[in-house]
């Protein structure tokens, strides 16, 4: 009976019907060996976990010391949220403001949470820990998987590979641009906006993500000289619902609109019968 639960929770779910061409390719999909799923887990891992340095960097800027650096990768470890909260305090912005807008960057990994709790469904001894990995990337190479035991393998592979080096990388950025002296003369200040742009274009893939991103954009520069440092970004968060909405009257108005035309359409064909 184990033995057939283990193979049932491997092979891949294919509807009644299908065609053998996507059953054998659902198939060999599953049966996507353990070192590629370390391998991919490995280059994701190891390419975003350098842009601590980046981080390391922005944050000796802004003032903060090593060991209040290193605990922010140590202890929050979500990236864009840490690069918001550093860049509000480096150009002066208020603690809590900057706190806010780090909140509510970090608010996206509890929806990730819920999906990846079904997906993992770890012991529960483990998800208090698990929780801790479940970011941006851990998320994307574990959905990517096609069985259970391959998206436990990505998430966990890629989860220690970053935060290892993530934390390393901090830290050496923060030594780094001790050793540099003033950031600002550098440029070096630019590196994490700079990072978390590189990381953020390549997901904005549908209009409506790049009509977010571009009035968020918008609102965060046109807020900029009014409003204290840090209450900008908050601000921008407001694009995600007027493009949300803006596009839901564009569907509704095009629904009445093809309802209208169809309506006219059986009207005439109606009058047309009648003649």
């Amino acid at each position: 009976m184990a033995e057939q639960t283990a193979h049932s929770e491997s092979r891949p779910q294919t509807p009644a019907g299908t065609s053998p061409g996507i059953r054998t390719a659902a198939v060999e999909r599953a049966r996507k060996p353990d070192s590629a799923v370390v391998r991919d887990a490995l280059g994701v891992g190891i390419a975003v976990g350098l842009s601590g340095f980046a981080f390391g960097v922005t944050s000796a800027g802004a003032g903060l010391s090593l060991l209040q650096t290193c605990a922010l990768s140590l202890l929050v470890f979500t990236g864009a949220s840490q690069f918001a909260l550093v860049g509000a305090l480096a150009v002066g912005g208020n603690p809590l403001a900057a706190a806010a807008g780090a909140f509510f960057l970090g608010v996206r990994n509890a929806f990730y949470g819920l999906r990846l709790s079904q997906l993992l469904a770890l012991p529960r001894f483990v998800r208090p820990l698990a929780a801790h990995w479940v970011i941006d990337e851990t998320t994307a190479v574990a959905l990517a998987q096609p069985t259970r035991h391959a998206a436990r393998l990505g998430f966990t592979v890629t989860g220690l590979t970053l935060y290892v080096l993530w934390n390393l990388t901090t830290l050496g950025g923060v030594l780094g641009a001790e050793a540099l002296g003033d950031t600002d003369a550098w440029g070096l200040d630019a590196a994490g906006p700079a990072v978390f742009l590189a990381l953020l274009a390549p997901m904005l893939r549908t209009t409506t993500e790049r009509a977010v991103a571009g009035l968020a954009v918008v609102l965060g520069l046109g807020f900029l000289p009014v409003l204290p440092a840090g209450v900008p970004v908050l601000m921008a968060a407001l694009a995600a619902p007027a493009v949300l909405w803006l596009k839901g009257r564009s569907i509704a108005r095009n629904s009445n609109r093809n309802s209208n035309i169809a309506r006219d359409s059986d009207a005439d064909r109606t009058k047309g019968e009648d003649r």
